[in-house]
């Protein structure tokens, strides 16, 4: 039956294509957008233009080769909505040129790399050897950008896979098992990316191909995180009974409540940002939310099916044998001890074979158990040092810096940079009332940062006024520029003030707002909902507290080690604009979900052992198959770095190292030493072990 409604889901939902680059999606309010808002009324509000720029590496040009760049210009001029204004620009130092090329937007948006494409195939004909020609501005990024998200969903899709089924096959030991979990989570992937595209489109999102990179992520991350789980417990349990239907029924109602509640966190975490300003957080945090539920289901319908259906031998070959432990349960009394307690734990709680007391895991609980305090302050001060990388941080990309590689676009702006004006490419647009045109004009021409202004047409009362800055697109400099010119408007008052400053730079700026803005809002929520979570699940006031320190030091530990990689090693000097917010969304949602299961199977134990006990007992049970979870998640976030965008990087870098210091460190050893030092404190108020046992 779930097979055949999943069948009929995909044949009948509706399956709108997604946009190949992801849009700004500032909100109406934003300057910027005000201004793109007006432009459309302007005579030239369907103009983009294309920039080629020509140089024989730093060799000043030749006459020869000056002469087939006026060639060119005038081939270009051909294909140009302007021909007049196609002419070849030569830098002072005699070393480049540039021909600005203005097209169509629309004809460009419908196709933007034939346009790019075409652009080259002309300016690159007839030019002399060693001249050369690479597009940028506008539509050389808009290319570029688009290139690097071509084909993201499959490369994505297939490197997962690949990590997924390989980290699989060495945790479970058998050619078979593995193949179950991942034809579930491939489905739920699947599903995920159909049903997130036939919802988004009625609810005014838009799914680009950078959320669906991260949906597919996600989706196999936790998804295949829910499966660990639920197989090592089913798998416990087919020790214990020679029936497969009840050892699945046991299995599912110990694991199940905290597969939906650590899922029902992830996902209530990301529907926040459905309250966000900036349209594409809005997108992802419904997109990945939907994904998250389907992984839920999918991990507590089709999975348990699926396992029972195909019987003991899908272990092979190291088939669970009930009653293969039955003399070798370690109890506080022995077997007849631990049986009885499992009987008595209607959640599952159970003893531990020979192998699980004595094994790695029982063993470190009990060293942790005898130094907490030790413990505790070392991997406090471990994570306060990888904390120290934090005094990097910065926020904010320039256009050149968003994209790996060296891309046209990129190694044609280093060229302007070097020999015209950094801020040549990018595109400031004033509009001011036309009435006081010419005083905004000099207001533009005297502020700091401005390299000239020009007063332009005219529309509705309106006066376009392009500027442009001596500072690299979307670089700091180029931030501070824009908010003098807004600033200077503003002093100015009367119909000065109404002048409106908006453009490339200004849109970068705005959405670099925005996304703090969001950052600031979006953040608190989230800890709230882990609190109630967390408070609900364990019924602890105390538990959720510590989980949720132990979880945001993970976060600043990994985010401070990530800037002093991105900074040192990789090249980045900053974060890009929504990589903080991601970073933490993801980190805090599916961190905490490792210590649900750690804590939940903690709290059982306790109800039979005590605390210390129970914390032993569970890190015993639960230790290795959450530490696969956790390292199966990491290289799964790590996958985002298969495509040549900074941004995706960057996410990739910081949840693969945040979920490993979690796995490792945090849940390993800290959490448990805080239990070990707080006792039954850390379950207060309530008191989850019986009377005549002690913590």
């Amino acid at each position: 039956m779930t097979a055949v409604a999943v069948a009929l889901l995909f044949a009948f939902l509706p399956k709108p294509t997604s946009d190949s680059f992801p849009a700004s999606g500032l909100p109406d309010s934003a300057e910027s957008a005000q201004v793109a808002e007006l432009l459309k009324g302007f005579p030239s509000a369907d103009t983009t233009v294309g920039i080629l720029v020509y140089s024989h590496g730093a060799a000043t040009l030749t006459a020869q080769e000056r002469a087939a760049i006026a060639d060119s210009a005038t081939a270009l001029a051909s294909g140009s909505t302007v021909p007049d204004a196609v002419r070849p620009q030569f830098s002072d130092d005699g070393t480049a040129a540039l021909v600005a090329v203005p097209l169509s937007s629309a004809t460009v948006e419908k196709d933007v790399s034939a346009a790019a494409t075409e652009l080259r195939d002309t300016a690159a004909r007839g030019l002399p050897n060693g001249l050369t020609t690479q597009l940028t501005g506008p539509v050389g990024f808009q290319d570029d950008i688009a290139n690097s998200f071509a084909g993201a969903d499959f490369r994505l899709l297939l490197v997962t896979v690949i990590v997924v089924a390989v980290l699989l096959i060495v945790t479970y030991r058998s050619p078979v098992l593995w193949i179950i979990p991942l034809a579930v989570v491939g489905a739920a992937d699947g599903l995920a990316g159909v049903v997130v595209r036939a919802l988004a489109e009625p609810l005014g999102l838009t799914v680009d191909a950078s959320i669906s990179g991260i949906l597919s992520v996600l989706v196999f991350g936790a998804g295949t995180n829910y499966a660990l789980l639920l197989v090592a417990r089913y798998r416990e349990e087919l020790t214990r009974t020679p029936d497969r239907f009840r050892a699945m029924r046991t299995a599912y109602t110990s694991a199940g409540p905290a597969i939906a509640a650590s899922g029902g966190t992830v996902a209530l975490s990301l529907i926040t940002l459905l309250l966000a300003s900036l349209s594409n957080n809005r997108a992802l945090g419904f997109a990945c939310a939907v994904g998250v539920v389907v992984a839920i289901l999918f991990a507590l319908i089709a999975l348990p099916a699926a396992l029972v259906v195909c019987g003991r031998g899908l272990f092979w070959p190291f088939v669970p044998r009930a009653g293969e432990h039955a003399d070798d349960r370690a109890g506080t009394t022995g077997a007849a001890e631990g049986s009885s307690a499992r009987a008595s734990a209607g959640a599952g709680a159970s003893g531990l074979t020979t192998r699980e007391a004595h094994g790695f895991w029982a063993g470190l609980g009990r060293r942790v158990s005898r130094r907490p305090l030790v413990v505790t302050v070392s991997a406090v001060v471990g994570l306060g040092v990888l904390s120290l990388g934090l005094s990097g941080y910065a926020v904010g990309l320039p256009q050149t810096a968003q994209l790996l590689g060296k891309p046209d676009s990129v190694t044609a702006q280093t060229v302007i940079d070097r020999s015209f004006s950094a801020g040549l490419t990018s595109s400031t647009t004033v509009l001011a009332p036309t009435a006081v045109a010419d005083r905004a004009e000099t207001i533009a021409q005297g502020t700091r940062g401005v390299e000239s202004a020009t007063l332009g047409e005219a529309h509705d009362g309106l006066t376009r006024i392009s500027v442009s800055l001596s500072s690299e697109p979307e670089s700091d400099a180029a931030f501070r520029s824009v908010e003098a010119l807004r600033t200077a408007y503003a002093d100015a008052g009367g119909q000065v003030a109404r002048s409106l400053v908006g453009g490339s730079d200004a849109t970068a700026l705005d959405t670099n707002n925005a996304a703090k803005h969001d950052q600031d809002l979006v953040i608190p929520i989230i800890l709230a909902i882990v609190f109630v979570v967390l408070l609900i699940l364990l019924r602890s006031l105390v538990a959720p507290v510590i989980l949720i320190a132990s979880v945001l030091a993970t976060f600043f530990a990994s985010l401070g080690a990530s800037m002093f990689l991105f900074t040192h090693v990789f090249g980045f000097d900053a974060l890009d604009s929504n990589v903080t917010l991601f970073a933490f969304l993801f980190l805090v949602a599916l961190g905490v979900d490792y210590n649900i299961f750690l804590t939940t199977r903690a709290r059982e134990e306790a109800g039979l052992h005590g605390t210390r006990e129970g914390m032993i007992r569970a890190l015993a049970s639960t230790g290795a198959v959450i530490t696969s979870a956790g390292i199966l998640l990491a290289a799964v976030f790590a996958v985002l770095g298969v495509l040549p965008v900074v941004a995706l990087t960057q996410i990739g870098v910081i949840v693969c190292i945040g979920v490993l210091l979690d796995t490792l460190v945090v849940r390993t050893v800290l959490v448990p030493a805080l239990v070990f030092l707080l006792r039954d404190a850390f379950w207060w108020p309530s008191k989850p072990h019986r009377s005549g046992h002690h913590a």
